[in-house]
C-alpha cells in the first residue's frame, strides 16, 4: 500500500541479542531504541512496548524489519534467539498496513547509494560506474554478501549465502593453511576458514600449526589486538592473511556480480583495523585477476564506518516500496 514519504514507519534492526527500533516521521528518523531480546518473549511484545513508549499514540502505517538470519516468505526464525519474525502475522496483530522482513545484509545493500563520504574510507580504485551493481561484503559473526542491482528505475538487493562457498587459495602457504583446516573441518568455507570471527581464530590456529609454533588460545578480538600491538608474530601473520584473503574473495565476488558500481566492506570486524587493512595486500589481491586486472582496477573498494547504516538502508527500502 503506497503512503508516500510522509507517513510514520517503524524501522528495526533485530539481532540475536539486541534489537534496535526507530520511528521515521515526515522523512526524519528519530532516536534509536535499544531493546534486549531476552527481555521479551516475542518480537510482537517488544514492538508493542516500543510503540507504547515512543509513538505518542500514533499508529505507524508500515514496518520494515532487518533480521540477522535467512528470510523466507517474509518470515525469519532466529537462530540465536527464541523470536520468530513473521511479517504476515505482525501486520494484522499490530495494525500495520504492511510489514516487510528483510535479511540484515540485504538492508546494508539498500543503504549503499545513500552513504556519504564521511561514512566511508576509500581503499583504492576509481569512482565506480553510475547505475552498475553495488556489492557489500561483511566479515563479522558470519560472512555476509549482498548486491544491489538497479535496472529500468527499479532496485533489487540480491541476498546470497556466498560465505558458505569454498575458500580459495592464491599461493602455496594458503594451500597449506586450507589443507590443515580441511583436516579439522571437512569443507573449508570462506566464513569458517577465514572471513569471520571464528574464521580468524581458525586461521590463527592453522598458521601456528603449519609453522610449528605453540600459540596461546585467543579469540578474534585478542588476535586482532596482539597483531596491532606487534606482540605476537602469528597474530600479525593471521591478520595479514585475513586481509589478503578478503581482497581475493571481494575481487571474485566483484567479477561474479559485475559490481562495477563499487565494492563495500561492512561487518563488525574490519573497522577495528582500518589502517592495517589499507596498508595490507587487500587491494593488490582484489585486482589480481590476470586478464581482468584492468576491469578490477577501475572498481572502487570502500570501508563502511557508519554505525547505523542499517537504518539508512531500511529507510531507502521503505521509500523505494512506498509508491
Amino acid at each position: 500500500m503506497g503512503i508516500g514519504k510522509t507517513g510514520t514507519i517503524l524501522l528495526a534492526d533485530i539481532g540475536g541479542t539486541n534489537a534496535r527500533f526507530a520511528l521515521n516521521r515526515n522523512d526524519q528518523t528519530g532516536p534509536i531504541d535499544y531493546v534486549k531480546v531476552a527481555d521479551f518473549p516475542t518480537v510482537r511484545e517488544a514492538i508493542a512496548d516500543v510503540l507504547a513508549r515512543r509513538s505518542g499514540g500514533e499508529q505507524p502505517q508500515r514496518a520494515v524489519l532487518a533480521v540477522a538470519g535467512p528470510v523466507t516468505n517474509n518470515r525469519c526464525v532466529m537462530t540465536n534467539s527464541p523470536w520468530v519474525i513473521d511479517g504476515n502475522e505482525l501486520q494484522p496483530a499490530l495494525g500495520f498496513d504492511s510489514v516487510h522482513v528483510l535479511n540484515d545484509f540485504e538492508v546494508v545493500a539498500w543503504s549503499l547509494p545513500a552513504l556519504q563520504p564521511a561514512d566511508l574510507i576509500p581503499l583504492g580504485g576509481g569512482d565506480g560506474l553510475p547505475g552498475e551493481p553495488l556489492l557489500v561484503v561483511g566479515p563479522g559473526t558470519g560472512f555476509g554478501v549482498s548486491c544491489l542491482i538497479e535496472r529500468h528505475g527499479s532496485r533489487l538487493a540480491v541476498v546470497t549465502e556466498a560465505g558458505h562457498a569454498t575458500l580459495p587459495a592464491e599461493n602455496e602457504r594458503e594451500e597449506r593453511v586450507i589443507a590443515c583446516l580441511r583436516r579439522r573441518l571437512g569443507h573449508v568455507s570462506i566464513e569458517r576458514g577465514a572471513l569471520s570471527g571464528s574464521g580468524l581464530q581458525n586461521l590463527y590456529e592453522a598458521l601456528g600449526e603449519i609453522d610449528g609454533v605453540q600459540v596461546p588460545h585467543r579469540d578474534a578480538a585478542a588476535i586482532t589486538k596482539a597483531a596491532l600491538e606487534g606482540s605476537c608474530p602469528v597474530s600479525r601473520a593471521t591478520l595479514e592473511m585475513f586481509c589478503a584473503i578478503l581482497g581475493s574473495v571481494a575481487g571474485n565476488l566483484a567479477v561474479t556480480f559485475g559490481a562495477r558500481g563499487g565494492v563495500y566492506i561492512a561487518g563488525g570486524i574490519v573497522p577495528r583495523f582500518r589502517e592495517f587493512l589499507a596498508a595490507s595486500a587487500f587491494r593488490a589481491r582484489f585486482e589480481a585477476k590476470g586478464r581482468f586486472q584492468d576491469y578490477l582496477r577501475d572498481i572502487p573498494t570502500r570501508l563502511v564506518i557508519k554505525p547505523d547504516a542499517s537504518f539508512v538502508g531500511l529507510k531507502m527500502f521503505a521509500d523505494h516500496t512506498a509508491d
